[in-house]
């Protein structure tokens, strides 16, 4: 079941990388705009292990983020319960990937670990707000933290209001204890899907203030609707009432996909057509054709170059 959750997050992270800026912001406190180079390593490492064979580990996520000074990243996702044995993981993780990005020069080895923090998409009691890194070493003892993101407990408001879009495949989690409720009460169950409604309303605006792409708010709409199939197996009512939410969502937007491909059609003709009669400028064929000016000035130079070529 892990690996679902895993999948959905490391494909919204792969798909749309730009998202994971604001969970970097929120987690470690920077002041990323959004705008940086974004870097991502491979997510396989093999641990030697003596008189065994290599082990291998996949990360959830490795990347450097190029600000005015660049920084490596390991973010890991968590939905089990805390069982002691993933601070051993991230160890293992972040050991191999400084490792394997190491520098020998004149017999020395600089190696450098990563900033490393954790998602717990649940939170239990034995949830942790930090875990802590201790090595001693004959030169010294060095220790650090390892922040932690407890998704559930960030509202909807804060999830827009702070840009953790990512965050939004995962919020069901949140009502996970109220599955039983839900999917009996038809009342609650339509109270949870008017949220979603909600989520969907908000993420149509997103796009239209271009925080997020299209493609970008197709991808949290189908992860949203793989997690919640997967989570709410068990409950029929909650997994088709939400899921076919996502479903339809997902419908309309590959429609409206179409329809804009059609409208964008139609605006190019009539600015060829205005640009082959001659009498009007790129602006005054910009304001006829609902084009922008340099969408009609590429169209003319197109259009220069195929008369030249015809000539």
């Amino acid at each position: 079941m892990a690996n679902i959750y895993d999948g959905a997050f490391r494909t919204i992270l792969n798909d749309c990388r730009k998202l994971i800026i604001p969970i970097i912001n929120e987690i470690f406190r920077e002041t990323y705009t959004g705008k940086e180079e974004i870097r991502f390593f491979p997510n396989e490492h093999f641990i030697n292990q003596q008189d065994e064979p290599d082990k291998e580990r996949i990360t959830d996520t490795n990347f450097t983020v190029f600000g005015k000074t660049p920084k490596k990243y390991h973010v890991e996702c968590e939905s089990s319960l805390p069982d002691g044995k993933i601070i051993i993981r991230l160890f293992e993780y972040d050991a191999q990937i400084a490792l394997d990005e190491g520098e020998v020069t004149e017999e020395t080895l600089t190696v450098t670990f990563p900033n490393t923090a954790v998602l717990y998409l649940r939170t239990y009691k034995k949830t942790p707000d930090r875990i802590k890194y201790v090595i001693i070493t004959p030169g010294g003892t060095v220790q650090y933290d390892v922040p932690i993101m407890k998704v559930q407990t960030y509202s909807l408001d804060d999830i827009f209001e702070k840009g953790l879009l990512m965050l939004i495949p995962f919020y069901i989690f949140s009502h996970e204890k109220g599955f039983p409720e839900y999917n009996s009460n038809e009342q609650k169950l339509a109270e949870l899907k008017a949220e979603y409604q909600k989520i969907l309303e908000r993420l149509d605006e997103q796009e239209k203030q271009r925080v997020i792409g299209a493609f970008d708010k197709r991808t949290i709409i189908e992860l949203s609707g793989n997690v919640v199939k997967e989570i709410a197996q068990k409950y029929e009512n909650v997994q088709k009432g939400i899921g076919d939410m996502m479903s339809g969502a997902l419908i309309e937007t590959e429609a409206r996909k179409i329809l804009n491909q059609g409208i964008d059609l139609t605006k190019k003709k009539t600015a060829i057509k205005l640009l082959k009669i001659g009498k009007l400028t790129i602006e005054e064929i910009a304001e006829c054709s609902e084009l922008s000016v340099a969408e009609v000035e590429q169209l003319a130079e197109l259009q220069t170059v195929q008369t030249d070529q015809t000539e």
